[in-house]
């Protein structure tokens, strides 16, 4: 593959490069440069954690990217998710890879790492206390919202530590470019900033998409971190969310329930659907409906079906319901993975009856 195509694929992922200039020389200069995405195991996994990230990851690595998903569980207890029980956490970890690898994950091309395995390297807590020197508390108050928290939120010192921990964790995976969602922007930027300065690199920052919850967003005149906060899909809140074993029938209720305004494309996460998940996976879909409202409708792009839509020739309910076929469709198979293979079928059980903690 050429530079270009490797160029174009990574971009396919990227709602944000942070810089494509340099993005274009690093793949220019390393025929597999490194990437690397971190995620908190914190509960069962939605679709944006499962499918897209899945999607996403398959991109980059067909670009020649070696992927390196951190797991990083030291941070989720920095953080206090699953109650603070690091030993939970670690249980919910093995059950996302489980995840990824129904959903057809390229994993002979991804690396797991586990942070515990960073726990007794004296050079990852140089680098660390390296960071920590060199920012400022107001700056790391600045990222709180990598953890899902506010600068309004009472912290603790783990969590004080956790953006240091993360920005460190870029340069001791030697990572040449951070793959992770917009909503982990600022630490990446962070970490662009102390890097040189401690004797590192510019991490490239590709920003991927961050999909939209199933609910009816806020006001687009809102404050735009607390507009994007609430977009995001919640654990907390099922409805707002796809996950990655519910049911065909939970899968249709929620889509059922979903917002999607008539002949409106933007804030619409039934359309976000279509376009991050439903058309990377099937190259053409169908609409079914009855004959006496004008029959099936094909498609053969994302922009045929949102153009349609917005002219009001789909009707939301016709577009919900083709959503949940294709949706359903897609999981069908991570079902049946933790249906018939014992081991994935015990982490589910374990995880599914964890308390999930912010």
């Amino acid at each position: 593959m050429d530079l270009e195509a490797r160029l174009a694929l990574v971009k396919e992922v990227g709602e944000e490069i942070v810089t494509e200039d340099e993005l274009r020389a690093l793949l220019a200069a390393k025929p597999h440069p490194i990437a690397y995405d971190g995620f908190e195991p914190s509960g069962t996994a939605h679709i944006a954690q499962g499918m897209m990230r899945a999607i996403n990851v398959n991109k980059m690595t067909q670009a020649g990217v070696r992927f390196k998903m951190f797991v990083a569980d030291w941070h989720a207890w920095a953080n206090n998710k699953m109650g603070g029980d690091l030993e939970k956490i670690q249980v919910t970890g093995k059950y996302l890879i489980e995840v990824w690898r129904a959903t057809g994950m390229d994993l002979s091309k991804v690396d797991f790492v586990w942070a515990s395995e960073f726990i007794e390297d004296e050079s990852y807590w140089k680098k660390v206390m390296n960071v920590a020197r060199d920012t400022s508390v107001e700056r790391v108050l600045r990222t709180t919202q990598i953890m899902g928290r506010s600068e309004k939120d009472k912290l603790s010192a783990a969590q004080i530590l956790y953006p240091c921990m993360q920005a460190a964790d870029i340069f001791h995976l030697e990572a040449d470019m951070t793959q992770l969602g917009m909503d982990q922007r600022k630490v990446n930027m962070l970490a662009r900033e102390v890097g040189p300065k401690l004797g590192f690199w510019k991490p490239v920052v590709v920003s991927h998409h961050m999909l939209m919850g199933l609910q009816q967003p806020p006001p687009a005149a809102a404050p735009a971190e607390e507009r994007a906060t609430a977009m995001k899909m919640s654990k907390s809140n099922p409805d707002s969310a796809i996950l990655m074993t519910d049911t065909r029938e939970q899968v249709q209720a929620k889509i059922k329930k979903a917002y999607c305004p008539e002949k409106q494309a933007a804030d619409n996460p039934i359309l976000e659907y279509y376009r991050y998940i439903v058309f990377e996976k099937f190259p053409s879909i169908t609409i079914e409906r009855p004959e006496k409202f004008g029959g099936n409708l094909d498609f053969a792009s994302y922009a045929e079906l949102e153009a349609a839509f917005v002219a009001g020739k789909l009707h939301p309910m016709d577009a919900k319901g083709g959503a949940a076929k294709y949706i359903n469709q897609l999981l069908d198979p991570v079902r049946e993975h933790f249906e018939k293979d014992p081991n994935a079928r015990r982490l589910k059980e374990q995880v599914e009856g964890f308390k999930v903690t912010r």
